[in-house]
């Protein structure tokens, strides 16, 4: 897989944090688990439901020595949420999301996750009707 980073641009691999002084592309030879600084989420961006999921996910592909902890706060988060929303689309997507934690995909949960901010957004600014949020499928 060739990865493209630009100057000064940050990529998290296994765990590792690494920054490059110029732009450069690197060549993934073996299976590897990262995440693009682009698709970091910060803690003070952690404003809904689905985003606190995000984040820890993320936390577990960053951290592999804490991810057996923050697989629990996960499996809480996504319990909580699914309960907050009833719209079948975020509700799948969390069935989804916890069927690629049993995995061990979790680039792909986070994909999954990033995917439904658009639907969440709508429904926590009432854009969404409520037949919807009901459990009609919302397009993203």
């Amino acid at each position: 897989m060739h990865i493209a980073l630009k100057a000064g641009e940050r990529i998290y691999i296994n765990g590792a944090v690494l920054r490059v002084d110029r732009k450069t592309s690197l060549e993934l030879m073996n299976n590897a688990v990262f995440l693009l600084e682009s698709h970091v989420l910060q803690a003070q961006d952690t404003t809904t439901p689905l985003r606190q999921i995000y984040f820890v996910l993320q936390s577990m592909l960053m951290d592999p020595v804490a991810a057996a902890h923050a697989r629990d706060l996960a499996e809480i988060l996504i319990a909580s949420t699914r309960k907050t929303f009833s719209n079948r689309s975020i509700v799948e997507g969390l069935d989804e999301v916890e069927g690629l934690m049993g995995e061990d995909r979790l680039f792909d949960a986070l994909k999954t996750i990033r995917s439904l901010y658009p639907i969440e957004a709508a429904i926590m600014s009432g854009k969404v009707p409520d037949a919807a949020r009901a459990g009609t499928i919302v397009a993203a």
